[in-house]
């Protein structure tokens, strides 16, 4: 039996011309003697060990993160997003309804080990096995009952140990392996392991491998670490780095904040200019530029900041930062989930002011000219773009005519107009 499935895999090979890496997999998967013909997962898991897995796992912490970038708008396209364990056990699995009911034929269920040792060639199973970002395409699937599918799958890594949390997979038609659809998960999992370290910065223990063996680590000594702060939809800046978080003023977050943008460095009259249309005074910023690094120094760290010019001397982004990032890599939908409001929007400081309307801007540039009608619609129901007309009408125009979310397009292009004729009419009367 074992030589006949192995002909059959060498058959399709000659057939096809499949890929190197999908043809290893192949012959990993007959040397487990699979069979290419049924899929065999181990025994399912009660509700009440599927239940306890959950709850113990480290990726249950970004869930809200697997949601907002990609959960919530694969019910509109077709598609699965599964999360799997570091062995290829699937925990989570949410999408398309219909999809999801029909993948269950081939046991792609909660609970089930989607390994490459248990089933053979997948994305889920193949991604933890290389530890790489990969897609596979309908019949690269070792087994048969896979082949109407395709899916694209990457690791995801503790952001501390490197080590490998578990896997997260989008299934479906051929959009789940479009060209975006890689980089998208990719920019998501980089999401989703910076909100890991952020949201293990209050446990004083983390989840080294050396706290979870009740091992205390050895003494370190001052070392540089990156750090990072969060400036979006917040007036006060929280510097994150390593175990360590401290809260700055709004003050000192708008001068850490045109420190990171400007890392060339800027210079004492040039920084004052930058915080106050009237000058703040070098004599005041140099006294504002003490507290600062006071702050800095609450860190286990050593972040210092040069003096003429004003540098930072350590790694350091901002959210703000991040945003562009993943714009630049094409990854909007999980620059829009990163976007959490305006950079410092209580902030008058003329420098803050033009940070703000570039990310703004680039970030509305970019859905206009290249998103999917589907999430500019999520970006005009933010409070930035509720009122942007131009917004609006590239919604309507990409909607299909029979679409039913026309008549809310609609109706808000209409209380829009009607809120500018309002104002209009008080503006003249105040003017008579």
């Amino acid at each position: 039996m074992e030589r006949a499935h192995e002909s059959a895999v060498n058959d399709r090979v000659f057939q096809t011309g499949v890929r190197k890496l999908v043809q290893d997999s192949w012959q990993r998967s007959l040397s487990l003697s699979l069979d290419p013909a049924r899929v065999t997962p181990d025994r399912t898991l009660t509700d009440a060990e599927l239940r306890g897995l959950r709850n113990q796992h480290p990726l249950a912490a970004v869930l809200p993160i697997v949601h907002n970038l990609l959960i919530r708008h694969a019910f509109d396209v077709g598609l699965l997003v599964a999360v799997g364990d570091e062995t290829g056990r699937l925990l989570w699995i949410d999408g398309d309804r219909v999809l999801r009911r029909q993948v269950e034929e081939m046991l792609f269920v909660e609970g089930a080990d989607w390994s490459e040792g248990r089933v053979g060639t997948s994305a889920p199973g193949t991604a933890l096995a290389l530890d790489r970002g990969i897609q596979i395409w309908r019949a690269e699937h070792f087994n048969a009952l896979a082949h109407p599918w395709s899916c694209t799958a990457v690791p995801i890594h503790d952001p501390d140990t490197g080590e490998i949390l578990g896997v997260i997979d989008i299934t479906g038609g051929d959009q789940a392996v479009a060209p975006q659809t890689l980089p998208l998960v990719e920019a998501a999992v980089a999401a989703m392991e910076a909100d890991l370290r952020i949201a293990r910065l209050d446990r004083p223990t983390g989840f080294s491998r050396a706290h979870r063996l009740h091992v205390s680590p050895p003494p370190r000594s001052p070392r540089v670490v990156a750090a990072s702060m969060s400036v979006l939809g917040t007036d006060n800046g929280r510097v994150h780095c390593g175990e360590g978080s401290v809260d700055v003023s709004p003050r000192h977050a708008e001068i850490l904040t045109l420190l990171a943008w400007h890392r060339e460095g800027l210079s004492a009259d040039r920084l004052s200019t930058l915080l106050s249309d009237q000058g703040t005074g070098v004599e005041t910023l140099r006294a504002e530029m003490v507290r600062v690094r006071k702050v800095l120094a609450l860190l286990e760290s050593v972040h210092t900041i040069a003096s003429r010019p004003y540098r930072l001397e350590f790694p350091f982004e901002l959210d703000a930062q991040r945003v562009l990032a993943f714009l630049d890599r094409g990854a909007h939908r999980v620059a829009l989930g990163a976007y959490r409001g305006a950079v410092l929007p209580g902030s008058n400081a003329p420098g803050i002011v033009e940070i703000r309307m570039e990310v703004s801007r680039r970030l509305r540039e970019a859905l206009l000219s290249d998103a999917s009608v589907d999430l500019l619609l999520s970006y005009a129901r933010t409070e930035e773009a509720t009122w942007d007309t131009e917004v609006w009408r590239a919604c309507l125009e990409l909607l299909p005519a029979r679409s039913p979310k026309r008549a809310m397009v609609v109706a808000q292009l209409a209380r829009i107009e009607g809120e500018i004729g309002t104002r209009r009419n008080i503006l003249q009367r105040s003017r008579s």
